[in-house]
């Protein structure tokens, strides 16, 4: 009987890193990916205060002046991912998967429905009940956003960006923009849904164990 070749996929855990460093950090495991010196990749990571611009973000989307975001220590960088505008910072739990999508089922919208699925069982194992919305993506309960999820794919079939979940966030960040181009939705956290905070090592042991169970690897 010949052993069946169990799928695995390295677990990075930098802390909290900028988002121009990570950026690059997954950039070059991308190119690692693509010429094989390297196997899929799990990075999960916190950013300092960033608000992020995906392909799709519309002008306006940032609802205070340059000066206050420079009293605040917010960044403003333009991203290659897809989607619009969203907030980083401390608090979140930020997932970047380099994989090989081949190896995944090579569909993009089906690794977009796994990423969710992710987050939702994580959500569920406390007792919450998350959900996607139609015609969006993301993970939702009821009508606030509580994982944000924005990818891309490189020409030789690697994934990079990822999802960002919101575990202690302070929401008022999402206040200053029009997060997701979404004006009639909310965001919310997991400490806001629990009314209690959730230990930072705990939430990310229960996003590799999801992630495992999700795509059928052995994450470490």
């Amino acid at each position: 009987m010949n052993d069946i070749q169990v799928k695995t996929v390295v677990l990075l855990r930098p802390g909290e890193v900028e988002y121009h460093t990570a950026w690059a950090m997954q950039r070059d495991l991308v190119r690692q990916r693509s010429a094989g010196e390297a196997g899929d990749t799990l990075m999960l990571l916190s950013h300092p205060h960033t608000y992020t611009l995906g392909r799709a973000t519309v002008p306006g989307h940032i609802l205070v002046s340059p000066a206050t975001l420079a009293e605040q220590g917010v960044a403003v960088i333009e991203s290659d991912r897809g989607g619009d505008i969203t907030y980083h910072g401390p608090g979140q739990i930020v997932g970047y998967p380099i994989l090989k999508l081949s190896r995944h089922g090579g569909d993009i919208i089906r690794y977009l429905r796994n990423l969710e699925a992710v987050i939702i069982r994580v959500l569920t194992s406390y007792g919450l009940r998350g959900e996607r919305v139609d015609g969006l993506t993301g993970v939702w309960v009821g009508d606030e956003k509580v994982c944000a999820i924005g990818v891309k794919m490189s020409a030789s079939g690697i994934t990079h960006h990822g999802f960002a979940l919101n575990v202690s966030t302070d929401l008022r960040f999402f206040g200053q923009i029009i997060p997701c181009g979404i004006v009639d939705k909310g965001v919310t956290s997991l400490e806001k849904l629990l009314g209690t905070t959730a230990p930072h090592a705990e939430v990310e042991q229960r996003i590799v164990g999801a992630f495992g169970e999700v795509f059928g690897v052995e994450v470490g």
